[in-house]
């Protein structure tokens, strides 16, 4: 969850600029995955330290490097001293808590988000988690650093363009890179979202075949998976908007409206969330009326059987009392008139109840 703040008392009393990892680790080392590319030529070296990446700063080409684990410190401390990164940035990328942020430099961008996927649900596919991952971007003149807490395949597609692209991606700077990577990361929101759909869809049948306390504790958990997706996906707008509003040289004004594209992506994103916030408040409603609802019928059902009753124990309570001179205690058909009483009253009452539509 994105209020799990664990590892952060590490950091309290150190100077600024302190390189520790705080929050979960994911994986036990770093990988590092680097994508060189210009218009007619395409590379993918192994590279085992990060004074390997520096061949590449000889050459007129874009260099994507993508470290997957923050565990290794040394490894963004040796890039933080390589590419003269400040160590402000540095301690902003190892610490996984940032709100989403764009930050100017003199000779490179720092942009922060969080990445959002949706948890395997063969597990229990009653229940809808989802995974939160901060994604660090750094954006120089020839190179971008993407910094990911976890090793999957969210930029799987992105590669596959680089790979089978010879067009706009392979002739553009840095600045297309860093929309490419920014559209991905918000664009798997949609994914999340049809999920949610999904999930929101199978509460509300639920809620019309038969609720329990089951389906109320699926609305809470869902509810709160909510607030924290909108806690991670509003800042978006903020952040996409700056860049929008940025005139630092890296970006360039051919590919601003691309970044629009994205704000565009952002603002549905947004206002999905808003309208599934509206929705569970509105399934929370309809929970508590159906259980209202079955209340009053059960009610309903006690009342009926009370009012019958109500004449019959009248009956028996006056004939219950020890008066010995009573006329009907020694009529000779008293007592089968006494029980006819008890049948005619019921049916008589089942009857009216039934065309006054109370039962």
């Amino acid at each position: 969850m994105l209020d799990s703040y664990s590892g952060i008392s590490k950091k309290v009393g150190m100077p600024p600029g302190s390189l520790i990892h705080v929050g979960d680790f994911h994986g036990d080392d770093t990988r590092i995955s680097v994508i060189d590319y210009c218009q007619g030529d395409l590379e993918e070296p192994v590279v085992e330290t990060v004074e390997d990446l520096l061949k590449f700063r000889e050459k007129d080409s874009i260099t994507w490097v993508c470290l997957e684990g923050l565990k290794n410190v040394e490894i963004t401390e040796q890039i933080g001293k390589l590419f003269d990164i400040h160590s402000l940035v540095l301690e902003d990328i190892l610490n996984t808590h940032q709100r989403p942020k764009f930050e100017e430099y003199d000779d490179y961008l720092y942009i922060v988000l969080k990445g959002l996927t949706v948890a395997d649900e063969s597990v229990d596919p009653e229940d809808f988690e989802v995974h939160y991952e901060q994604i660090s971007i750094l954006v120089l003149n020839d190179f971008v650093f993407t910094f990911k807490e976890r090793k999957d395949e969210l930029f799987l597609p992105l590669i596959q363009r680089i790979r089978n692209s010879s067009g706009r991606i392979r002739t553009l700077g840095t600045d297309y890179l860093t929309y490419g990577i920014l559209d991905t990361i918000v664009d798997q929101n949609f994914v999340l979202l049809d999920s949610m759909d999904e999930r929101v869809d199978a509460i509300e049948q639920e809620l019309l075949d038969d609720p329990d306390s089951g389906t109320l504790a699926a609305i809470q958990r869902v509810k709160r998976e909510l607030i924290d997706i909108r806690r991670a996906t509003s800042p978006q707008r903020e952040l996409v908007a700056a860049i929008l509003r940025s005139d630092h040289v890296l970006l360039s004004e051919k590919v601003d409206i691309y970044f629009r594209d994205v704000y565009d992506h952002v603002l549905r994103i947004n206002e999905s969330v808003d309208s599934y916030r509206d929705m569970l408040a509105g399934l929370l409603d309809i929970y508590v009326s159906s259980i209202s609802n079955k209340m009053n019928e059960v009610m309903k059902i006690l009342t009926v059987f009370a009012s019958i009753f109500i004449p019959l124990t009248f009956i028996a309570g006056i004939y219950g009392m020890n008066f010995e001179y009573m006329p009907e205690l020694k009529w000779k058909w008293a007592y089968p008139t006494l029980w006819l009483f008890f049948v005619t009253i019921p049916v008589v009452l089942l009857i009216y109840f039934k065309k006054k539509k109370w039962l």
